[in-house]
């Protein structure tokens, strides 16, 4: 099952975003009276379609073949780079429709784009659209020698899951007594109050916290046995199915009879008579569907049974349980304590150990290893499994020091498992997420903070028909990526949020090498040239920094704090210099940082600039040609006293923070051209025209 779950649209959404710019309208036209050759693009798409239609074969072949996972890194490079120049072309229509608008109609009105030689640009853009052609015709010829074929698409269809039961061995649960008791306190409560007949009562966690097995526990109970006169339990089916559940669910409340050949109607009627006036409890576990005419079309024939018949509801989802929940509130399980997890992960490893004095060995790295478990049950049985049989010190500790998704999926189902809450994500959602991975584990993050990168990284996918801002998208996702666990927040009454140490490990493994974190202890790691987004987790010294020059394209470079305090303007200019194809730069914090070179204004892609915190006076005059730019961040910049003068023409600009610039003495002329922007921290009042609050 590993193997089609790695399939997913993570690289056929990012292909989609190409698919998108060669179709843009504008890019188009502009390129036409260049006299640029249109046959590049429709071989460039052309293409693309063709290593398209083998993606989802791919992404399934890539665990068992290195080859074919080297032919999807190959691709995903080319992909970057076939973004950047469309992006550039993109740009540099941008800037010639705006200079062609702000002119006054006087011949010395030069535009910026006139001064490049029509046939040098076509030509320099042609030669470079040429070489990416190359290297996706070298790509799309392998993919014949590796036996790729067109297949429907895994990561759009669901994968079978393993059908789960109501039996359960409890002898091999801790820690859940008290959860077992409180949904029993409510399965035995009586609904006298209530205007439900049946309360349905959901279960909320992400995968591998234990969901079923609470579930199994509450259903076996002697207590629950005799207090419903019916019950049934359902494994719901991936693509939920109305038919299917309500046959299972007459199935077990009915002697054995086939109805394969009996309509949804003969069902519900058949049910419906058999549920009326009892009271029954059924589980229905592991559901996913979000649609709420789904279950009211469902929950008909439920609706006859007896005051006081119950539901159980699991779900990783909690839009799942908001829409099917009657109880005031969904049952939200916890993490288990590492007490209980050393436990259960004990019983599977040493049953078979017979020397006591390795044993206590083990037992000390046992320990240690469980702490990596984080309180999920379902890595506790997984590892204390794979240790089983093995008496090896050595083998203990290097599977306590080696990554989780270092372990095959044979020995491992731990990956498999947080892989299936991947596999159902959609695949916009999927490229946000595997972003994520640039975080080191047990990063604390904001919900604002994380969507404006993501707007930055242009993975939010607007509709052209729904009017909903960008924010709005990606606080969508967010949400979305919450109430499916991939987010978890710190506490009920903080902003602070954060992925799980399980979670963390997926996403690494589904971005790939294109994100690098450089933490404590791995100053040595090397950066690949395929990286491209960096973040600085720890101190960087100055000769990582003098190292960039190999990364040349480099989309996001990201300290988490304030981490380049004795970063010189000469180091930090001579990187922007070489860092062309960034969408993300911070600065934040550069303690030596009091002026930027005008050569900012070639990085054409910016779209998140963060200079706060730092002692920088003026900004160069090119900050204003950064026509994509969307985040400017100057909070805390305390010896600023100039904003650019034609900072108007940053139409793309959404947020700008100049709070705490206690120096600024007044906004530059007409704010009010700046049509996108959604948040200004602070508006200067000055005295000149096109400079006061009119604007």
């Amino acid at each position: 099952m590993a193997e089609a779950l790695v399939g997913g649209a993570f690289l056929s959404a990012t292909l989609q975003v190409l698919f998108d710019r060669l179709a843009h309208r504008e890019v188009l036209d502009y390129l036409g009276g260049k006299k640029f050759n249109h046959g590049l693009l429709k071989k460039l798409k052309i293409m693309l379609l063709s290593v398209n239609s083998v993606l989802n074969d791919a992404e399934e072949k890539q665990i068992a073949d290195p080859a074919v996972k080297e032919w999807l890194d190959e691709l995903e490079d080319a992909a970057y780079d076939a973004d950047d120049i469309l992006d550039e072309i993109a740009t540099d229509a941008l800037q010639y429709k705006l200079e062609a608008e702000s002119r006054t109609g006087t011949s010395s009105k030069v535009s910026n784009m006139e001064l490049i030689s029509p046939n040098s640009y076509v030509s320099g853009m042609e030669n470079r659209l040429k070489e990416i052609l190359e290297q996706l015709e070298f790509i799309a010829h392998q993919k014949d020698l590796l036996g790729l074929k067109v297949k429907e698409g895994v990561g759009e269809k669901p994968i079978p899951r393993s059908q789960t039961t109501s039996v359960v061995e409890e002898s091999e649960v801790f820690g859940r007594d008290g959860d077992k008791n409180a949904i029993i306190k409510l399965l035995l409560a009586g609904d006298e109050g209530s205007n439900n007949k049946v309360s349905v009562i959901p279960i909320v966690g992400m995968g591998g916290v234990g969901k079923t097995t609470l579930a199994q526990l509450v259903y076996n109970d002697e207590k629950v046995e005799k207090y419903f006169e019916l019950k049934s339990w359902v494994c719901v089916s991936e693509e939920f199915n109305i038919y299917d559940v309500t046959k299972t669910v007459l199935a077990a409340v009915t002697s054995p009879h086939s109805y394969d050949s009996t309509t949804l109607d003969l069902l519900q009627n058949r049910l419906k008579e058999k549920l009326l006036g009892k009271k029954f409890l059924i589980v229905l576990d592991d559901m996913w569907n979000e649609n709420y005419n789904d279950w009211k079309d469902m929950s008909v024939p439920f609706n006859h049974g007896a005051r006081g018949s119950k539901i159980i509801v699991t779900t990783r989802n909690e839009n799942v349980a908001r829409i099917m929940r009657t109880v005031p509130i969904h049952y939200h399980l916890e993490h288990l304590t590492d007490e209980d997890c050393w436990k259960l992960f004990a019983k599977h490893a040493f049953d078979n150990l017979s020397d006591s004095s390795v044993c206590q060995v083990l037992e000390t790295i046992g320990k240690r290893i469980v702490k990596k478990c984080n309180g999920l049950p379902l890595a506790a049985k997984t590892l204390g499994g794979l240790l089983r049989y093995k008496e090896d010190v050595g083998e203990w500790l290097r599977i306590e020091k080696s990554e989780i998704w270092d372990f095959s999926y044979k020995e491992s189902k731990i990956l498999p498992v947080l892989m299936l809450s991947y596999h159902y994500l959609p695949s916009y959602l999927k490229r946000c997420f595997a972003f994520c991975s640039i975080f080191p584990k047990y990063y604390k993050f904001k919900q604002q903070s994380l969507v404006l990168l993501w707007m930055a990284e242009n993975l939010l996918q607007q509709s052209k028909t729904n009017k909903r801002s960008m924010e709005e998208v990606g606080d969508e996702y967010f949400n979305e990526l919450v109430s499916m666990s991939f987010f978890q927040r710190l506490s009920a009454k903080e902003h602070w949020f954060f992925m799980h140490d399980l979670v963390h490990d997926l996403a690494k493994y589904v971005s790939r090498e294109y994100c690098f974190t450089l933490e404590y202890g791995k100053s040595e790691d090397v950066i690949t040239m395929k990286v491209r987004h960096l973040v600085f987790a720890w101190y960087v010294p100055l000769k990582r920094l003098d190292s960039l020059s190999r990364v040349t394209r480099l989309r996001t470079f990201l300290p988490l704090q304030d981490l380049l305090p004795f970063v010189s303007n000469e180091v930090v200019n001579e990187a922007i210099k070489k860092l062309r194809c960034l969408r993300v730069l911070k600065l934040s914090g550069c303690g030596n940082l009091n002026q930027l070179h005008g050569s900012i204004g070639d990085l054409k892609h910016l779209r998140y600039l963060d200079l706060s915190s730092t002692p920088i006076k003026r900004l160069p005059e090119s900050v204003s040609m950064l026509y994509n730019l969307q985040m400017l961040n100057l909070s805390n910049c305390y010896n600023l006293i100039q904003l650019p003068k034609n900072m108007h023409h940053l139409i793309n600009l959404r947020h700008l923070n100049v709070r705490g610039c206690n120096k600024l003495k007044e906004m530059p002329r007409h704010i009010n051209k700046l049509k996108s922007l959604q948040r200004l921290s602070t508006f200067i009042v000055g005295k000149g025209e096109g400079a006061k609050i009119g604007e």
